[in-house]
């Protein structure tokens, strides 16, 4: 396995312990209008005097002279943190001759709470002899990491010519509008000896799972593991995966937070742990951490950590029966299934737990008429689960974070419409239809006993009066 996986309970209650980095929200809060806001080429400088180098910002677009004040200010103190995701291995390198290209992902949190998406390719950059690696990060506000990564091949492309063949390009993309799920957008660009070429960005269709790739995490993790984090995720305990490269860190950290949807996790969140943060292991509330394995003795040093490979309880987490369902459908994926294919099969499995064991919260948000909130009522809907292994699942869930933010936005909009609650909708119905049909079965049983029964009075009635012409 190429990734290693550390969980243990968090230690006293939950805070709201929002740190630099929280996975993307499944609705944006603000509506996407561009691809990107900035592009920033990071280099590794060597300290003069030092034996060891310093990421610094070479080339940005577009310039920070050209943005607002207020915008100017707050990009500079994002700018140092998009030093240190960039490089997060510290200031130990050495000139390489050969280095493969990874591309990974980070989110950054702003003052406001606002949250922006750090797309990062590394890379070794043209040239002969031996050379430190650099990284382009396009930071946006979409959450699209397929579509990053097709924009960066077009950078690198262009880069490998000349700097200064990055700017037309990003200037077009700028101004393209952004697509709306399942749209292309068309992007003419120029390069010498290639001529005018035509890039097309298409957006994926199901616009909450763009954002994720499911098929690192089922590379690393079986599907029991898989459920072991899930468990260990949905009671939000703390969770560091350890492996040696950014991508698969990057990866498996996303995919994880997408199975939690419609719920998104609120606690510390950072795919990958820069070496001045690795302190952040002896939180002591919930987090999701992402650790590269040069890193392990630096996490086991901690004493205040635990670190196992489970708690030891996660298989009696979940309900058995949708355990058993969850991985009768995870079985069903196919090795050469493409993303989007892995994507359905995988998000429509653990969306349906939830909507089996939480899909019932409207019936229990009372009060709410017009403009006045609802009151949610957590002893009927606990009461109201369908069988008593789901009812222990659901009080221990209902205390969550995850939880408590969602229920509150349903108490503010009682009347939501979504994806969550379309397949809530369609299990519901079926639920309904599968009630009347056992009741139809039922009736004809009934039909029959009475009929058997009517025959056999009848016939006895004929007997009886037989006798007694005699």
């Amino acid at each position: 396995t190429k990734i290693k996986l550390f969980c243990s309970k968090p230690c006293g209650c939950h805070g709201s312990d929002r740190d630099l980095t929280l996975p993307q929200p499944t609705a944006p809060a603000l509506a996407v209008t561009s691809f990107f806001e900035y592009l920033v080429v990071v280099s590794l400088g060597k300290k003069r005097g030092q034996g060891t180098y310093e990421p610094q910002i070479t080339y940005q677009f577009p310039k920070l002279a050209n943005m607002e004040l207020s915008q100017r200010e707050e990009e500079e103190k994002s700018l140092k943190a998009i030093l240190l995701f960039c490089f997060p291995e510290g200031v130990n390198w050495a000139p390489l001759t050969e280095y493969p290209s990874e591309t990974f992902s980070f989110v950054l949190t702003e003052v406001d709470g606002s949250r922006k998406n750090g797309y990062c390719r590394r890379l070794l950059p043209h040239g002969k002899g031996a050379r430190a690696p650099e990284a382009y990060c396009i930071i946006s506000r979409v959450a699209c990491f397929g579509l990053f990564s097709k924009i960066f091949d077009e950078v690198e492309k262009r880069r490998q010519i000349s700097m200064a063949m990055i700017y037309p390009f990003m200037q077009s993309l700028r101004e393209a509008p952004f697509p709306a799920p399942g749209n292309t957008v068309k992007i003419k660009s120029f390069i010498p000896e290639s001529g005018t070429e035509i890039i097309s960005l298409t957006r994926p269709l199901d616009s909450w799972l763009e954002h994720v790739d499911f098929r690192t995490l089922f590379h690393c993790l079986t599907n029991e593991e898989v459920l072991k984090v899930f468990a260990s995720t949905v009671l939000e305990r703390r969770i560091i995966f350890m492996a040696e490269e950014l991508s698969t860190l990057s990866q498996v950290l996303h995919a994880v937070a997408a199975l939690l949807y419609p719920f998104t996790w609120q606690h510390t969140f950072i795919s990958i742990v820069p070496s001045v943060l690795i302190d952040v292991v002896m939180a002591p509330t919930p987090y999701l951490l992402g650790v590269q394995r040069s890193k392990l003795d630096d996490v086991t040093d901690q004493s205040d950590v635990s670190v196992c490979s489970v708690s030891g309880d996660e298989s009696t987490i979940l309900p058995e029966k949708l355990q058993e369902e969850l991985l009768q459908a995870l079985c069903c994926r196919r090795d050469n299934s493409t993303s989007e294919e892995l994507n359905k099969v995988v998000s429509e499995a653990f969306l349906s737990f939830f909507v089996k064991t939480v899909g019932h919260f409207s019936s229990h948000v009372k009060g709410s008429s017009g403009r006045q909130p609802g009151v949610f009522q957590k002893k009927s809907f606990c009461k109201a689960s369908e069988h008593k292994a789901s009812q222990h699942f659901v009080k221990r869930f209902i205390q969550t974070q995850m939880f408590d933010i969602f229920i509150q936005e349903v108490e503010r909009r009682p009347t939501q419409e979504g994806f969550f609650h379309k397949k809530i909708a369609e299990y519901q119905e079926s639920k309904k239809k599968e009630k009347a049909m056992r009741g139809e079965r039922a009736c004809g049983v009934n039909v029959g006993i009475f009929r058997q029964n009517e025959q056999l009075i009848c016939h006895m009635l004929l007997k009886t009066t037989g006798i007694d012409q005699q």
